[in-house]
């Protein structure tokens, strides 16, 4: 199995938060992978799958892309390892929260972490970068800056569900972690590999989730290579 995955100008950094739900996926089924960093203008490695973006597996010449469809795919493939989803209820929970995650979580943390981003790509994938998110936006990602504060009290209001959820219970998914808890882990883990601000400053009961997530499989997500910031 091959997993390309969306790389900087250094190539050991990482940092997609859609691929570190599929790294998460495949660690908790036990599977082994060729990883085959990509950078955003660099998609013709995996342009036989039809897809534009990353993630993507390849296995056995099967082509799968979309963080959602992969889990699937290697739940449904996968059968003898242990459960992404613990069921059809939990499968559908997971992907309730798959779509809250988008406009919930992700686009409120892109907001903060968008000006961060350029300085680790290449020249060309920097240029790609700040016109497709302008476009995005509607306006330079610099002029996002100004309103980091504004932006940040906005992120916060916007996790209370998050919040309340490890206050009653030890992972999002219950008693153990499940798909649901890596749609989180891997927007958390993304603001860490490239943010400037910690967004878990004062999370009382997500910071202690984080940090357990992160020594999962071996410390998977705390070896991650981190942004050398200037």
């Amino acid at each position: 199995m091959r997993l390309f995955e969306l790389c900087g100008e250094d190539k050991n950094l990482t940092f997609s938060p859609f691929v570190w739900r599929t790294k998460m996926a495949l660690a908790h089924k036990g599977l082994a992978y060729e990883k085959v960093p990509c950078n955003f203008t660099n998609k013709e490695a995996f342009a036989q799958s039809g897809s534009k973006t990353v993630p993507v597996i390849e296995d056995g010449g099967v082509w799968v892309s979309d963080s959602w469809d992969i889990a699937c795919y290697l739940e449904d493939n996968y059968k003898d390892s242990p459960s992404l989803f613990g069921g059809d209820a939990g499968r559908g929970l997971a992907l309730f929260l798959n779509n809250w995650a988008g406009p919930h979580l992700i686009l409120p943390m892109f907001h903060i972490l968008a000006p961060d981003i350029p300085q680790y790509l290449t020249t060309v994938d920097a240029e790609y970068f700040r016109s497709s998110r302008e476009k995005f936006f509607g306006h330079p990602i610099d002029e996002l800056l100004p309103h980091k504060e504004k932006n940040m009290e906005r992120f916060k209001k916007a996790i209370s569900p998050i919040r309340a959820t490890l206050k009653a219970q030890d992972f999002i998914s219950g008693n153990s972690p499940a798909y649901g808890d890596y749609i989180i882990f891997g927007a958390y883990q993304w603001a860490r590999q490239v943010g400037s601000i910690d967004l878990l400053e004062g999370e009382k009961y997500i910071a202690p989730w984080f940090e357990k997530m992160l020594d999962m499989y071996d410390g998977l997500g705390r070896g991650a290579k981190l942004a050398v910031r200037d």
